[in-house]
């Protein structure tokens, strides 16, 4: 039975034989994926953060843009930051999702993301 929702874009997809092999930290707040093609990946926490494909930071990050757009600068009231929000940000945990994601825990307490292999190759990096 084909159906829309078991299908995926192609940049959201990776060959069957190509996964990691290795996931090693560096330093307090980074990471290096090696795959089995050889090829290796960094990611800071910041740049995995950032790229969080949850629905609560996509639709945050509309909202920032929207209001970027509507008024053409940024906000003018200061953000306040809980404790760990303004520490830096570490990854605290990775833990496999089936044979085709991982969801990371970060030390903001942010854990809802779920990143998929191709993004963590980085094929969907913006």
């Amino acid at each position: 039975m084909n159906s829309i929702f078991n299908e995926r874009p192609d940049r959201d997809r990776l060959p069957d034989d190509l996964t990691p092999v290795s996931i090693v930290r560096q330093g307090e707040s980074a990471i290096v994926i090696a795959w089995s093609d050889g090829m290796e990946t960094p990611w800071t926490a910041i740049q995995l953060r950032d790229q969080c494909p949850c629905a609560t930071c996509r639709e945050k990050k509309r909202g920032e843009q929207k209001k970027r757009e509507e008024k053409g600068k940024p906000p003018s009231a200061l953000p306040v930051l809980t404790d760990a929000e303004a520490r830096p940000l570490r990854i605290e945990s990775m833990n496999p999702v089936g044979a085709y994601a991982y969801n990371i825990t970060f030390s903001d307490g942010h854990s809802s993301g779920i990143f998929s292999m191709a993004l963590l190759r980085g094929q969907s990096r913006s």
